[in-house]
């Protein structure tokens, strides 16, 4: 199954400590998209954010991108993670919770960050 990923998302092994690709592995997910827009996001976080710890996530995030296919989309990021979704028939990687709402709303499964520690999927039920 295919999944993309959220800067957010990218960020976790540094901010969190999880090893998101084995625990996306655990839930079926082996192929891994990264949108442009996103990484644009990265970028900027690593030049840009206040905070040290954020700074250094975004980095760790971007290197973590590498290993994953980059889609094109000029597009914001979070409208990029929709469309893109409904594109590849993808689930997405996110702990952004109004982005989380909108993509279940639509049919689209969700990953997510829970307790902190592994990674849990949500879907609409028709």
């Amino acid at each position: 199954m295919k999944v993309l990923l959220d800067a957010n998302a990218l960020m976790m092994p540094e901010q969190f400590g999880v090893d998101i690709f084995s625990e996306m592995l655990r839930l079926g997910y082996v192929e891994c998209m990264v949108p442009g827009p996103v990484l644009r996001e990265l970028r900027y976080l690593t030049e840009r954010a206040d905070k040290g710890r954020d700074k250094l996530a975004a980095k760790v995030g971007l290197g973590l991108a590498k290993r994953c296919k980059v889609i094109s989309s000029g597009e914001d990021a979070d409208l990029a993670l929709e469309n893109l979704a409904i594109q590849e028939k993808a689930a997405v990687f996110t702990n952004d919770k109004e982005l989380k709402k909108r993509l279940i709303r639509k049919g689209i499964t969700v990953i997510y960050l829970r307790q902190g520690r592994y990674l849990e999927a949500a879907k609409k039920e028709f």
